[in-house]
């Protein structure tokens, strides 16, 4: 005998968590251990991923795509458009985007005019950053609060300004890199080459 939406329901929060005051539309996946804290609205056709913690007042648009373990501090809206691969941090309040050139006179609805923004594994993203859409933040990236990000970041770098620049390194931890003549950080895991970092080991 097939369940009421009731029941359905309280057999999905054995899963995952969604506070009361949230909504969650029709076609959603949620992963196992995702928690979804107040007055936030998972939008129809996004995928969240499992362990995920999506904060307070947070709007996840249509179609989105969200990795795992991926956290998202409060007052963030991820368009349609965006991804955010396993372990991503969004701070609070930053901002992404979807269109480049968006006039209220002249609407832009629909998948077909939404730029993809692909954030990778692992990249941080700090409090009140703007992410331009159409780039790709690179895994264990690191962007400064309050930085306006207008093209692709490398992977490991250190990104600060409006508009962001590249000041440095880090590795997986977010700990600033240094590397010697040769091109080796000063624990051998990582190697700078030609303007990029690879982890050796």
């Amino acid at each position: 005998m097939e369940k009421n939406k009731s029941e359905k329901i309280r057999d999905d929060q054995r899963l995952f968590f969604v506070h009361e005051s949230s909504y969650v539309d029709e076609n959603v996946v949620i992963g196992k251990g995702t928690k979804i804290w107040h007055f936030s609205h998972v939008q129809s056709g996004a995928s969240i991923g499992k362990k995920c913690s999506i904060g307070q007042n947070v709007n996840i648009a249509n179609n989105v795509k969200i990795g795992n373990y991926v956290k998202i501090q409060n007052n963030v809206s991820v368009y349609e458009g965006v991804e955010l691969e396993d372990y991503v941090f969004c701070g609070p309040s930053i901002v992404f985007t979807n269109i480049n050139r968006p006039r209220s006179e002249f609407p832009q609805r629909g998948s077909e005019f939404y730029m993809k923004t692909l954030v990778k594994k692992s990249a941080t993203i700090g409090a009140n950053a703007t992410i331009i859409c159409g780039v790709t933040i690179g895994e264990y990236a690191l962007v400064g609060s309050g930085t306006v990000v207008t093209k692709d970041v490398p992977d490991y770098a250190l990104i600060v300004g409006n508009p962001g620049k590249t000041v440095g390194w880090v590795d997986k931890r977010g700990k600033k890199l240094y590397f010697n003549e040769n091109g080796y950080s000063v624990d051998k895991l990582y190697l700078f080459n030609e303007g990029k970092v690879i982890f050796v080991k």
